[in-house]
């Protein structure tokens, strides 16, 4: 097992690019004794330029030109970053309500012991106030959870769900990849196996049972990535589909617990106001 799976990957991919440099010099080999100096250095200069790409890791990556696709990955590249936004508000949203609460608790136990120490209307208003302040923290506290079940939680599985779109996207870039070096490395193959059938015939047999097997594998590969890109449709169908019914759900949840949290705190403010009149009268 290698131990950094990206460095494995890329030595691998640099091997198969010198391989595929050295098997195009090979296959037309009997060709380059007919051209001129000049053109034979240029062959040189750009196999040695292409051989320092992959190297120096400048190889520019094989990738699906397909103009839907495309869009596809930039509407989740977006998506995730927006949602991922939202859910770190959600997240500021039930702290502070969480804040807010605690402070209201506080604020509440403060009021009361100042009204202990007073007498007659003014100590009853600022035992009430505490009472209520107290009341009111409760209600912040549980609209926080609320908030947090009903809003930030639904947000955070979105983003999970678009995280791992995003994983299907790298597994299929990687599998279409895979497919078109193959395919190119058999062709190349193919070339040798046709120019070892008529100047060494001795090694045609090997040749020809590593063909087999290369195309074996380059079969496979394209229905790996043919598999892939079937599942990851359905994935983004699934997703689509869900996420205009739970969305909405959750932003429906979040505007009616604000609604009632407010309404809440308006009407025990408006309670206490008579009492607090009463008091100054």
């Amino acid at each position: 097992m290698c131990p950094n799976l990206k460095m494995c990957q890329l030595n691998l991919f640099k091997r198969c690019v010198l391989f595929q440099t050295m098997e195009r010099l090979r296959a037309h080999e009997s060709s380059y004794f007919k051209k001129k100096p000049a053109d034979l250095l240029q062959i040189f200069k750009d196999v040695q330029s292409r051989v320092s790409d992959v190297v120096l890791g400048k190889e520019k990556p094989v990738e699906e030109s397909n103009p839907d696709y495309e869009k596809l990955k930039h509407y989740i590249f977006e998506l995730e970053n927006h949602l991922a936004e939202a859910q770190k508000h959600a997240y500021r949203l039930v702290k502070r309500h969480r804040e807010l609460g605690q402070s209201l608790s506080d604020f509440g136990k403060a009021a009361k012991l100042l009204g202990a120490c007073e007498a007659d209307g003014l100590g009853k208003a600022l035992t009430e106030l505490g009472a209520k302040s107290e009341t009111l923290s409760i209600r912040l506290q549980k609209e926080a959870h609320q908030l947090l079940m009903n809003f930030e939680e639904p947000l955070k599985d979105y983003v999970r769900a678009v995280q791992s779109i995003k994983a299907t996207i790298a597994e299929r870039a990687n599998a279409f990849r895979q497919q078109c070096e193959l395919a190119e490395t058999m062709k190349l193959k193919e070339i040798n196996l046709d120019k070892l059938m008529l100047t060494r015939s001795d090694r045609v047999g090997e040749a020809e049972i590593e063909y087999r097997e290369l195309k074996e594998d380059s079969e496979e590969a394209a229905r790996r990535f043919e598999s892939i890109v079937r599942l990851m449709n359905e994935e983004i169908v699934r997703f689509q589909d869900q996420k205009m019914i739970d969305m909405g759900r959750a932003f429906h949840e979040f505007a009616k617990g604000q609604a009632r949290l407010a309404n809440n705190i308006a009407d025990a403010w408006r309670s206490l106001l008579p009492k607090l009149e009463a008091c100054f009268t």
